[in-house]
């Protein structure tokens, strides 16, 4: 399904798409966007389970290969894909937006913040640690937002991955990020109290992305 939101083009795809069929659809229209022939897209989809490593992943990280392993490309380490966890992959053209790679990845951030405060979650930002973070109240932290981003030719792909209601444990199988210490886990809405459904998720992630990034500039 595909709908036209201000001059960015949504999808969503509703079954669960193979990992190197996305990376594929994806590259495509990065090159579509870049040469004016596409407009730019956010597409939201789920995985089957899967790991990714990212350009910073290490070997040691991946402690188990329960699922498919597959290099990714794009920035960070090792997460995991799969049901129950919306995917947002967000290709942009950064030509009109000031060729600025450390403002996307901010206003990505900033995205998933807003995104969760319309369901009373207060997610935070946390240096040296990418991704968006949950407190608890006995001090530990839970990461219930990815974000792992490529450009080319100032063309964005990949993106975020937020924790609807994935199965925790298929977690185990990595260190997620790199993140060894204990008090540092993951969690998902669900987990959280909140039995969401994905579309509520997907309606709340359009309204707060129209807000931070507005309507995409023509390409200058």
């Amino acid at each position: 399904m595909c709908e036209q939101f201000g001059s960015i083009e949504w999808a969503i795809d509703e079954g669960r798409v193979p990992y190197e069929e996305a990376v594929t659809r994806m590259e495509s229209r990065v090159d579509a966007i870049r040469q004016g022939r596409a407009p730019e897209q956010v597409w939201l989809l789920e995985h089957p389970p899967l790991y990714t490593a990212g350009t910073s992943a290490k070997d040691g990280d991946l402690l188990t290969a329960r699922f498919p392993v597959f290099q990714a490309g794009r920035g960070g380490q090792y997460t995991y894909h799969g049901p129950g966890q919306r995917v947002a992959y967000v290709m942009l053209d950064l030509r009109p937006r000031g060729n600025d790679v450390r403002k996307f990845v901010h206003d990505l951030e900033e995205w998933l913040i807003r995104a969760l405060d319309e369901f009373s979650i207060k997610g935070e930002r946390r240096p040296g640690r990418i991704g968006i973070w949950v407190r608890n109240g006995d001090g530990s932290e839970d990461k219930v937002a990815a974000i792992g981003v490529r450009v080319r030719h100032w063309v964005t792909f990949h993106g975020i991955s937020l924790n609807v209601d994935p199965d925790l444990d298929h977690f185990s199988g990595i260190v997620p990020c790199g993140i060894r210490d204990e008090k540092y886990g993951v969690t998902s809405l669900a987990a959280l109290g909140l039995p969401v459904s994905m579309e509520d998720v997907d309606v709340a992630l359009k309204r707060a992305f129209e807000e931070i990034f507005g309507p995409a500039a023509p390409n200058g």
